[in-house]
């Protein structure tokens, strides 16, 4: 396959209403393809909420991200990147699940992220509420404990649920510490607020070193200082971003599981993910987008921007390692 053929198609050739929608237009492909080994990027949907405690629907929004995804172009303006003339990136389908049974689910999302991995694809996934993001770091972190750069409401470190049920989207990060999938003193969160049941719910992770600022923290250090302090606590090391849209304040984002009011707008979560230029990226995703609670398809247009924000600095992550001859 030539390297134009991965190029998304363009408004000028297929209205941004018209054709089979993909994400960010680029041509869909199946792991057992013959040109698989040439992506270098997957864009995969991953459409589960199985986790989910209260408001569900997540499952739904690959769908509607693909959708609205047809507006993204190919160049970032602030930037400069073109994340398209970078790498050969492909929309990879949908991650195969069980939606009556979470921890075959688990199973078979992990299962479909080996194989991606093995590739050596780098992954960027849509969610699918915030437990999808265990078993894509038991793919990626089968050689050893990577960072991240966690954008939440919720620091999603939690121990169980009703009972101590180990599985919710509200404790993949304290499962992936545990698994040692993610090493905590090279994770930082960011735009963490809202009302806690108890100190615990923040407190185990910062125990265990991860570097933890909440949304008045982040207002009184300011995105500069923020995303220095982000860059230190990563490092040089490996490092994957997890983007939930409940970080951003719910008038921007209000189709999503777990709303909290007061959070971060899209132009600073933008400018946030620019800063992580320059990082040695392994993947991510955005996660949490739940099309019921948003028929207008904003949020979904949310995600689809910000997932557009995390493959420009993955691709010049990726070109700049591997630099083409």
């Amino acid at each position: 396959m030539t390297k134009n053929k991965f190029a998304p198609i363009t408004g000028s050739v297929m209205p941004r209403f018209a054709g089979i929608a993909t994400l960010m237009r680029l041509p869909l492909m199946g792991l057992d393809d013959a040109d698989i080994g040439e992506v270098e990027i997957g864009l995969v949907g991953v459409p589960w909420d199985g986790g989910t405690t209260n408001r569900p629907g997540a499952r739904h929004g690959p769908r509607q991200v693909r959708d609205l995804s047809t507006m993204i172009r190919n160049v970032n303006r602030a930037s400069g990147i073109n994340p398209f003339a970078l790498c050969n990136c492909a929309d990879l389908g949908d991650t195969p699940v069980n939606p009556a049974d979470l921890m075959d689910s688990m199973g078979r999302i992990e299962a479909f992220f080996h194989r991606v991995c093995d590739a050596n694809i780098a992954p960027l996934s849509i969610g699918g509420d915030h437990l999808v993001t265990l078993p894509i770091m038991r793919a990626l972190a089968k050689n050893g404990p990577i960072g991240m750069v966690h954008f939440d409401a919720h620091t999603d470190t939690w121990d169980g649920y009703f009972g101590g049920f180990k599985y919710t989207h509200g404790t993949p990060f304290r499962r992936a510490v545990e698994e040692g999938l993610l090493d905590p003193k090279r994770t930082v969160q960011i735009g963490i607020r809202g009302a806690l049941y108890n100190d615990a719910e923040d407190t185990w992770g910062q125990q265990q070193g991860i570097r933890v600022i909440d949304i008045d923290e982040f207002h009184r250090m300011g995105i500069d200082a923020v995303m220095a302090e982000a860059r230190r606590v990563v490092g040089d090391g490996q490092t994957y971003v997890s983007f939930d849209v409940d970080a951003l304040d719910p008038v921007y984002a209000p189709g999503t599981g777990t709303p909290e009011i007061g959070g971060l707008t899209t132009l600073e979560a933008q400018q946030m993910v620019r800063a992580l230029r320059g990082l040695h990226l392994v993947g991510g995703d955005v996660v949490e987008v739940s099309p019921p609670f948003d028929p207008s398809g904003n949020t979904a247009m949310v995600a689809a921007t910000m997932a557009f924000e995390i493959l420009c600095v993955l691709a010049d992550s990726l070109r700049s390692r591997s630099p083409r001859v």
